[in-house]
């Protein structure tokens, strides 16, 4: 094959994915009316799986009820985000919530409910040591997210010891 010939496929296939990940993100928005997609919500779900491993109830039925208020909170914080923020975050999400946003974005095969947690932290460590940008900006915005929402609930707390803050 030419160098010419290369180039131009690479492009080209450049251009195919650049628009199908604009589609994607037309028609599956990571966002619907300032709150997360069902689709949306798998990623953020497998991504806290991923992310408080360790300090979740050890119970499988307990750790997916902390999971869902988990994403309640989340739900409720994206909602009150400003406009641009929310459609930035509506483009990541929707991007990761389809399969080829999620194998070339995350470089993960399985889909989100069903990866191994293994699986999911070694994507978020590609994406954190990442050259490109784009990526370490997707894997700070995953990890940030998951823990500010985790981590401002109260009951969440307990799980690690903390008492709450001090009455001065």
């Amino acid at each position: 094959m030419q160098r010419r010939t290369l180039l131009k496929l690479g492009i080209g296939a450049a251009a195919v994915l650049a628009v199908a990940g604009g589609g994607v993100a037309l028609f599956q928005p990571g966002l619907r009316g300032g709150h997360l997609s069902p689709g949306a919500r798998e990623v953020m779900h497998a991504v806290a799986r991923a992310v408080l491993d360790g300090i979740l109830p050890s119970s499988a039925a307990e750790r997916e009820q902390v999971l869902r208020a988990h994403l309640d909170r989340l739900d409720a914080a994206v909602a009150t985000f400003p406009p641009a923020t929310r459609a930035e975050l509506s483009q990541m999400l929707a991007l990761l919530a389809s399969a080829p946003g999620r194998v070339v974005l995350a470089g993960l095969h399985s889909t989100w409910p069903e990866a191994e947690v293994d699986a999911i932290q070694q994507s978020l460590q590609d994406l954190r040591l990442s050259r490109l940008a784009l990526k370490q900006q997707t894997y700070h915005a995953l990890r940030d997210l998951t823990n500010a929402a985790y981590f401002s609930d109260p009951s969440a707390w307990a799980h690690l010891g903390y008492p709450g803050p001090q009455d001065i």
